[in-house]
């Protein structure tokens, strides 16, 4: 019995750190901003306020809506990209998603973007 609780104690610990490796570690917008080949093509978390939001209606994404919308959080500010609906300016989020370059030119990075894997909406209350 004792032998059993053990394996399956170690059995919790394993799952438990295999599911916290699998999610990203939460970053200030700053530090990405800072360093972005650093994030580049890899899963980041952020959590901050919406400052502007467009949806569009996009015929050939599979739900047909999607848009772009800029999170801040007080170091900086990012873009993200969505297929579902953005939220609303002012909404408090944390969102998590691959770091892709916006726009290049002559050797400088004038856009970071995230795009949307997940997000969750955070009660401030």
């Amino acid at each position: 019995m004792k032998k059993a609780l053990k394996i399956l104690g170690l059995l919790t610990v394993l799952s438990l750190s295999f599911l916290v490796s699998a999610c990203p570690k939460q970053t200030n917008i700053g530090t990405i901003e800072a360093n972005p080949s650093r994030y580049l093509d890899k899963e980041v978390g952020v959590v901050g306020t919406v400052r502007s939001s467009f949806g569009l209606s996009i015929p050939i994404v599979s739900n047909g809506t999607g848009g772009i919308y800029k999170v801040e959080d007080g170091t900086g500010s990012i873009w993200v990209m969505t297929q579902k609906s953005v939220p609303s300016k002012g909404a408090r989020v944390g969102v998590k998603g691959k770091l892709q370059n916006g726009v290049n030119f002559n050797g400088k990075n004038y856009g970071l973007v995230i795009i949307e894997s997940d997000r969750r909406f955070k009660d401030d209350r």
